[in-house]
């Protein structure tokens, strides 16, 4: 079976030379995915598969690179040049987060972009709810020390960001930490946790616990 790793991917898709299929579901292929790359669930790939010139090279990809070797290997044995995406998306998220995070510059603006649209573009929706379920239930006191725990998911993050900025804009002064766990994640996951926190700007303390063994 043939496979590419990601940074060879990204070459060809800038040769403008990629067929790339995307067999994650479509509510995960919407929350992002490799540029050009078509959504074609695992279920579907078979129809799909019909109507590709045989003379292209298929780019196949799920989210870890494991479900897309059996797409491969059926595509191949049905007479396609076929390739699988070493890694899947999740390889793919990796290596965008550390190119962004290489270029000090870029990454220093988006953090304060993500800052910015926490006051303005979510104020509504998000900044007001949060300050005004602070003030009700008197959640912030002066001379408090705050831990927020991060798990990596998104509602973590937001909750991070949204204590960063209350820390800075509000009237109450606090401290304020990050706590997060690694229970022994593997290398992929744990370098994307970091690399989202870094990216937001969210200094992480670590505790380290290898529960999973």
């Amino acid at each position: 079976m043939k496979s590419i790793t990601v940074e060879e991917l990204e070459q060809q898709i800038e040769k403008d030379k990629a067929v790339i299929l995307d067999i994650r579901e479509p509510d995960n292929f919407n929350r992002g995915t490799v540029d050009g790359a078509v959504n074609v669930p695992l279920s579907d790939v078979k129809e799909y598969a019909a109507g590709i010139d045989k003379t292209s090279t298929v780019y196949v990809m799920c989210h870890t690179g494991d479900k897309s070797m059996d797409v491969v290997n059926s595509l191949t044995d049905a007479g396609f040049s076929a390739v699988n995406v070493a890694g899947g998306y999740r390889a793919w998220l990796r290596l965008k987060l550390s190119q962004t995070l290489s270029e000090d510059s870029f990454a220093k603006q988006k953090t304060a972009d993500i800052e910015r649209s926490i006051i303005k573009k979510f104020r509504k929706s998000i900044w007001r709810k949060f300050t005004k379920a602070i003030q009700e239930y008197e959640l912030v006191k002066e001379g408090d020390k705050i831990a927020v725990c991060i798990s990596g998911g998104k509602d973590s993050m937001l909750l991070a960001k949204l204590m960063q900025e209350l820390k800075r804009h509000g009237q109450v002064p606090f401290e304020l930490v990050f706590l997060v766990m690694n229970p022994g994640y593997n290398e992929d996951n744990w370098r994307i946790i970091t690399d989202n926190a870094k990216l937001l700007g969210i200094p992480l303390t670590v505790f380290e616990s290898d529960i999973f063994n």
